[in-house]
């Protein structure tokens, strides 16, 4: 073979190797900005939502979760196309009802908030099983998620407003944050069976098992600074509870992105999403831990 026609025939597997290269190093800047984006943004606004948390009164935080609310509604009508004047109308009345009629007047039944997780579990499982094409669209979409954010997001006041409540939301945010972290890095070191990987294809069985262990290990390492009235038992299930229900959160919000076609529920947050992409693993955490000591 002549020396021309060796090149040649090298020439493809040089430019492949080239252009492979060149993707790696794209990918990897990628990888880096987007972690640097996550990073201030979670050094900025960390401190502000514990600052509220801790040191805001009752009525002013009260205000902010409405603040968050609305912005809540926001997201689910850009993933929802809500562009008409009924989809907006929808947004306003099962959503905004709700979420200051809740915020003013507090808890009035547990099956409010229980239909809509199952009616957003009901979401995750028809995904699951179906595929993104085969979820609610239009105004029933809108609805859906409206009432997610309306009947849901008021919670978050009305614990943090009880009596202890700000060591409460601290549990609930610590433990969710254990489990997150955990099922993230067991999952990516062990994991091999897929959780649901119509709705998120990235989580796995052990990762949601990893997730639990250190929900419940975290909690109970926290009991005796945070809930010392709780017995051991209490709070190992009550931190299960909250363990599991932050990973079905997280796959109804996922679900919702799916059926909607959107990557993230929004931008608010630099390399995080929107304000939805942040509090789905906590929305079904806090109603649980509400009921608990309420």
């Amino acid at each position: 073979m002549s020396a021309s026609a060796s090149f040649s025939a090298r020439l493809p597997t040089t430019s492949i190797a080239n252009a492979a290269s060149a993707w790696s190093k794209t990918a990897s800047h990628t990888t880096r900005c987007v972690l640097k984006a996550r990073l201030l943004t979670a050094a900025f606004a960390l401190p502000a939502v514990l600052a509220a948390i801790v040191f805001s009164p009752p009525w002013f935080f009260s205000a902010f979760v409405g603040v968050l609310g609305g912005w809540g509604l926001y997201e689910v009508g850009a993933m929802t196309g809500a562009d008409d004047a009924g989809a907006q109308a929808i947004l306003i009345v099962g959503g905004g009802g709700p979420l200051a009629g809740l915020l003013v007047a507090g808890a009035v039944s547990r099956l409010l908030p229980a239909a809509v997780f199952v009616a957003m579990l009901g979401l995750v499982v028809r995904v699951a099983v179906r595929g993104a094409q085969s979820g609610p669209r239009g105004k029933v979409l809108t609805l859906l998620g409206a009432l997610y954010v309306g009947v849901l997001f008021p919670y978050f006041a009305m614990l943090r407003n009880l009596p202890g409540g700000i060591r409460l939301i601290v549990l609930v945010l610590l433990v969710v944050v254990a489990t997150d972290t955990a099922a993230y890095f067991v999952g990516s070191a062990l994991g091999r069976v897929k959780l649901a990987p119509r709705v998120s294809p990235n989580k796995t069985v052990e990762g949601a098992v990893g997730g639990l262990a250190a929900g419940v290990l975290a909690g109970v390492v926290l009991k005796g600074v945070l809930v010392p009235e709780w017995t051991t038992a209490g709070a190992v299930c009550v931190c299960a509870g909250i363990s599991v229900l932050a990973q079905l959160g997280d796959l109804a919000g996922s679900a919702l992105k799916r059926v909607s076609g959107v990557k993230d529920s929004g931008w608010i947050f630099p390399g995080h999403g929107g304000l939805l992409d942040r509090t789905c693993s906590l929305v079904f955490a806090v109603v649980l831990t509400y009921y608990y000591v309420h």
